[in-house]
C-alpha cells in the first residue's frame, strides 16, 4: 500500500508536465513576433505575407466577440437584475431578498464588464463600430450599478437604465449585422 503512494507522484508530476507541453505546443508563436524558428531564420517574412483575407477574418472575430459578450450582458441583466426586481424578490421583508441582492450585484458587475468588452470588440468592425460608439456615455453609467444592486438601493430608473442600455446595445448590433441573444452565464461565470 505504501507503494502505491511513492509511484503517484511521478505520475502526477508526468502528467502535469505533458499537460504544460500542450498546452505550450498549443499557443506556439503565432508568427507577429520577430521571433526565430527552430532553422535560425526570423518569422516576420511569413507575417508579411499576411493574406488580405485576415483583415476579413478579424472583423468577422470582431462580430462574433460582439455577440458573445453582448448576449452574456443581456443575459445576466434579465436573469438576475430584471427578473427578480419585477417579482419584488428585491422589496424589503421579501424571501431570499439576500441572496437575490448579491446575485443581482454580481450580475450588473459582470453585465458592466461584458458591455465594455464588447464595446472594444466592436472597434474591429467598422460598421459595428460606428453604431455602438454612441453608446459607451450609456455603458459608463452603469458603472456604480453593482454596488447599488447588492446594497438594496436600485430603484426603477437604475433597472429602466440597465435595461435601456442592453436595448441599444442589441439594436445596434442587430442594425450591424451582428444579432445578440440573450445568454444566461452561470453562477460561477459571474463570481469568476
Amino acid at each position: 500500500m505504501t507503494r502505491s503512494v511513492p509511484l503517484r507522484r511521478p505520475l502526477v508530476a508526468f502528467l502535469l508536465a505533458c499537460a504544460v507541453l500542450v498546452s505550450a505546443t498549443a499557443c506556439g508563436d503565432s508568427g507577429d513576433s520577430g521571433s526565430t524558428t527552430g532553422t535560425g531564420t526570423s518569422s516576420s517574412a511569413s507575417a508579411s505575407a499576411v493574406s488580405p483575407s485576415a483583415s476579413a477574418e478579424k472583423q468577422r472575430l470582431a462580430k462574433t466577440r460582439f455577440v458573445a459578450n453582448a448576449g452574456l450582458a443581456a443575459g445576466a441583466t434579465y436573469q438576475w437584475i430584471v427578473k427578480p426586481y419585477r417579482a419584488g424578490t428585491f422589496k424589503k421583508g421579501a424571501e431570499g431578498r439576500t441572496f437575490a441582492l448579491v446575485k443581482a450585484g454580481l450580475a450588473g458587475g459582470f453585465a458592466y464588464n461584458r458591455l465594455k468588452a464588447a464595446a472594444e470588440n466592436a472597434k474591429g468592425d467598422s460598421l459595428l463600430s460606428k453604431a455602438v460608439a454612441p453608446l459607451t456615455a450609456g455603458i459608463e453609467s452603469l458603472q456604480g450599478m453593482a454596488t447599488k444592486l447588492r446594497n438594496g438601493e436600485a430603484g426603477e430608473g437604475d433597472i429602466g437604465a440597465f435595461e435601456s442600455v442592453i436595448d441599444s446595445i442589441k439594436n445596434a448590433g442587430k442594425d450591424a449585422g451582428a444579432e445578440v441573444k440573450d445568454k444566461v452565464p452561470s453562477t460561477s461565470q459571474l463570481t469568476g
